[in-house]
């Protein structure tokens, strides 16, 4: 287990992907609809046991899918409600949703390596500390962003994936295993 771990206490902040972390990702496809949301396995009770472990909670997110024109930025405003009331119901909390509906391809994009989510995340809390933060995601560009911002890397291998090693500090399953962890160090 990273070291680092046994350090984290109010004063550290997550940062989650959603697509792949806290709910399934469609295959070629986005989550475009409420009912087409469908939280992963274990994922609100570790949303609870992460709510009392870590100070803040941030959801970074790209979503291109509206960029597309495939959904309307309304439609992921839908879902994200959806999934809010029912992380709050179970226990949890989610701070805040940063979403980036940016095409990859677009020049100055705020997309994922890029550090803009985590700037603006810096100004609505100026108390974070990127030293004292946990990227956990299940893509490069998730480890990237982390890493980028100086974060901690949490893998969150739901989809049995190969990433370089160098990317990340820890690799968990899912978002379950990696609260269960936090929970067996106390």
């Amino acid at each position: 287990m990273n070291e680092f771990l046994s350090a984290v206490d109010k004063s550290w902040t997550l940062f989650l992907d959603r697509d792949g972390v806290i709910n399934r990702r469609p295959v070629n496809d986005y989550v475009k609809t409420p009912e087409s949301f469908e939280f992963l396995p274990g994922v609100l009770e570790a949303l609870k046991i992460l709510s009392e472990k870590l100070g803040r909670i941030i959801i970074v997110t790209n979503q291109q899918g509206v960029g597309k024109n495939l959904m309307t930025e309304e439609d992921l405003l839908a879902v994200h409600r959806k999934m809010l009331a029912k992380i709050e119901k179970a226990g949890g909390r989610i701070d805040k949703i940063f979403y980036c509906l940016d095409l990859a391809k677009s020049p100055d994009n705020c997309r994922k390596p890029g550090l803009a989510m985590a700037n603006l995340a810096k100004v609505d809390f100026p108390e974070i500390d990127f030293s004292r933060s946990i990227m956990a995601g299940d893509t490069k560009s998730d480890m990237e962003f982390g890493r980028n911002a100086g974060m901690k890397t949490i893998f969150i291998n739901t989809n049995m994936s190969k990433l370089d090693i160098a990317l990340f500090d820890v690799e968990f399953q899912s978002l379950i295993s990696f609260a269960e962890s936090l929970v067996a160090i106390d």
